[in-house]
């Protein structure tokens, strides 16, 4: 196969290829110039509508309606606005070899792509419960959900178990918004997960009490302090039940494992310097290899609001650090300086009628604020971290656009904090004073 050179490539095809593209073309391409190569068959779209709008049982979001970059407001880039701006899209190839010093990548298919220079944008891949040897794992009728193809799937099996048994495992992101979404598809709904209550890398006990009581509510039962064992299924090989550690066991129709991801990484293993689970990036997210940048979930980056390193997975992250390494690529080429990366962590999640955001990093004392019924109509509460004095983290739930602006800026901003008592009277009043 012939050998196809381009100046710049992006390796991946997520939510960071398509934002990286977009920066590429406000800086102005010549034809040619740049190539997105993805494994997946379609061009980057807004990856968090599979766990929400994709799902639902009326008025689902579908292709081409969430290509990014509409998940920030902004333009929804077709397939046909790469050819428009001069940008290959390299769809249905899977790169299975990097050489960085020959700066070369080969396909599955034996095809090689040079570059000058390379964005690394290859996300994250979900872990499969196969890979711990629990057995049955490899089961009919047993999802994740990280592509599009994922959810296609999905989408297929609710329609053909309708209304039957669904167990979620895992209390996390997915855990939480597929449990929603299924229910929302009038499926019985379990969600099971080791941890003593759901989120935990991010959510209080107390935040999650409140969630927990309100799923409990919506009818979805919740078994926490549990593993799962293994799977049942019948003679065609579909799953029939969700062995749990305690000997009970989970009738199910469907199960979806939503219990974390790993960074793609391996192609780049030895090549360049590594920490935290990811590759090692400056403040413009280039690598220890000139010319070489990762962004999103792969990169560890200099996180300059703690005067910390770290790898952060998160779609706002992925958007952000692709337009910064871009930015940073056009500026070296032109001989400017630009800023370094300064992020403010930002997590979010919708379900149900419910839509909460997170700033800033959750470490010290929390002080909750408001009224976390989960009975109410229409809740709202949140809660804020402080420690040695300041407020670093602050969380809302069931928030206005302009009361989400102002919880970001305490969390920018980081306000000395005395009275811990007042602080929770306060509550968002407490910004007016900043």
């Amino acid at each position: 196969m012939a050998e196809k050179h381009f100046k710049y490539v992006i390796l991946g095809g997520g939510v960071a290829a398509g934002y990286a593209a977009r920066e590429f073309a406000k800086h102005g391409l010549n034809p040619g110039e740049l190539a997105i190569i993805s494994k997946e068959a379609v061009a980057p779209y807004e990856r968090p509508a599979l766990s929400k709008g994709y799902l639902f049982p009326q008025g689902a979001a579908r292709l081409p309606g969430f290509h990014v970059c509409v998940g920030s407001g902004g333009e929804r880039l077709l397939p046909e606005w790469y050819s428009e701006n001069g940008i290959e899209l390299i769809l249905s190839t899977e790169i299975v070899k990097a050489d960085l010093a020959s700066k070369t990548l080969t396909s599955a298919a034996g095809a090689t792509f040079t570059y000058d220079i390379l964005i690394i944008a290859t996300g994250s891949t979900v872990i499969n419960l196969s890979d711990f040897g629990t057995p049955g794992a490899n089961a009919n009728n047993i999802f994740y959900l990280r592509e599009i193809d994922d959810a296609d799937k999905l989408v297929a099996a609710i329609e053909a178990k309708k209304n039957g048994k669904v167990v979620i495992v895992g209390g996390g992101y997915i855990g939480l918004e597929l449990s929603a979404v299924m229910k929302m598809n009038n499926f019985d709904v379990t969600m099971v997960y080791p941890e003593p209550w759901c989120m935990p890398r991010l959510f209080t006990s107390d935040i999650a009490a409140f969630y927990e009581g309100y799923y409990a509510n919506k009818g979805v039962k919740i078994d926490k302090g549990t593993l799962v064992v293994g799977f049942d299924s019948d003679a065609n090989g579909d799953v029939t039940s969700v062995k749990l550690k305690d000997g009970r066991a989970l009738e199910a129709d469907i199960v979806v494992v939503g219990v974390g991801g790993r960074p793609l990484t391996k192609l780049f293993k030895a090549q360049v310097e590594e920490e935290k689970g990811g590759i090692k990036t400056d403040g413009f997210f280039q690598t220890s290899v000139p010319g070489v940048y990762a962004v999103g979930d792969v990169a560890t980056f200099p996180m300059k609001l703690y005067n910390d390193v770290r790898r952060v997975e998160h779609v706002d992250h992925a958007r952000k650090s692709a337009e910064q390494a871009v930015k940073a690529i056009k500026a070296s080429e032109e001989g400017k300086v630009i800023d370094e990366y300064d992020y403010l962590p930002f997590f979010y999640s919708r379900s149900f009628d419910l839509s909460w955001q997170f700033y800033g990093d959750n470490v010290g004392e929390t002080v909750m604020f408001g009224d976390n019924d989960p009975a109410l109509a229409k809740p709202k509460f949140g809660s804020y971290w402080i420690i040695d004095g300041k407020l670093l983290g602050a969380f809302l739930e069931g928030g206005s656009p302009d009361e989400t602006k102002t919880i970001a800026k305490l969390a920018r901003l980081q306000p000395q904090v005395t009275d811990l008592e007042q602080l929770a009277k306060e509550g968002l009043s407490f910004a007016s004073k900043i």
